[in-house]
């Protein structure tokens, strides 16, 4: 089974939805993590023999174009992460696609190359925001993933399909490849990424995704460069978030070395052509 790892590309001050989280116009004047945190990422998938996406920040990628060119290289996939890192329900359509495009237009532009995949701030898309899908074919993009299938902290969809589908909209086709979820006595809980993942031992997640698996779904791991960074700076904030935030980060790079060689790691795009491959005798036939 082809799974995919992800790096959502931004620093350790782009925490969502927390007061003490400095305004874009602070964000120059802060000292930067995301370089040093990026490449050893990179190593570690190139000691793996991995191949990941990487959703960057516009804003990032503004700021560190090497960053997307050493990515490109080392023949990872580049994909959009927004610009400014805003939360989609808290946006207008308009800024949306704003946004959107905006982050494309600059990844392009230092790729060289289309970008054809997208993913929120904090999987923020929900009930309130239906006109999300069609915005992104609107923007020039192929696939999504930011729908996460159960409730999160800053969205959710807990009605959305659990395996990649893909949404009809009246831009056009749209591939949804929703953030994975195991289903244990009717509950669909996450153990793939960003806290979920620092806070399940390797027994469960090794345990979840062999049921994902055995379900023909792609495992899809998240992580966020700040994530092997224990020493990073902290954002004050509530003893709750905190925990979120902050819980066994010394513990994170262990574990993505123990996954890394679990599985069959290969980009979005390589996910997208197959599907696509797999469409063609269909319509043909048709």
């Amino acid at each position: 089974m082809k799974c995919v790892f992800s790096i959502d590309v931004e620093d350790w001050f782009h925490i969502l939805d927390v007061q003490a989280t400095p305004p874009l116009a602070e964000w120059t004047t802060l000292p930067s993590r995301v370089e040093a945190n990026f490449y050893r990422l990179l190593d570690m998938l190139s000691e793996a023999g991995a191949s990941a996406t990487c959703f960057f920040l516009g804003w990032i990628a503004e700021r560190y174009p090497h960053l997307v060119v050493e990515a490109e290289r080392r023949g990872h996939e580049v994909a959009s992460h927004g610009y400014a890192h805003n939360l989609v329900h808290r946006m207008t359509c308009q800024e949306f696609l704003e946004d959107a495009s905006k982050s494309r237009r600059i990844l392009e532009d230092i790729a060289g190359r289309a970008v054809m995949g997208y993913r929120s701030a904090g999987f923020s898309v929900t009930q309130d925001t239906p006109w999300f899908f069609s915005l992104l074919v609107h923007a020039g993009y192929i696939y999504d993933s930011s729908v996460f299938p159960t409730s999160c902290t800053h969205g959710g969809l807990a009605r959305a399909s659990l395996s990649p589908y893909c949404c009809e909209t009246e831009e056009g086709p749209l591939m949804e490849f929703p953030m994975t979820v195991a289903t244990v006595c009717g509950q669909r809980i996450c153990a793939f990424g960003g806290g979920y993942l620092r806070l399940a031992p390797l027994w469960l997640i090794e345990y979840l995704s062999g049921t994902v698996e055995a379900e023909n779904r792609p495992v899809i791991y998240y992580v966020h460069p700040r994530e092997i960074d224990p020493d990073h700076p902290r954002l004050p904030m509530g003893l709750r978030r905190r925990f979120k935030c902050y819980v066994n980060l010394r513990t994170t790079e262990r574990k993505l070395r123990h996954i890394l060689p679990l599985h069959d790691f290969v980009p979005f795009a390589a996910l997208v052509a197959a599907r696509t491959a797999e469409a063609k005798p269909a319509e043909v036939a048709r």
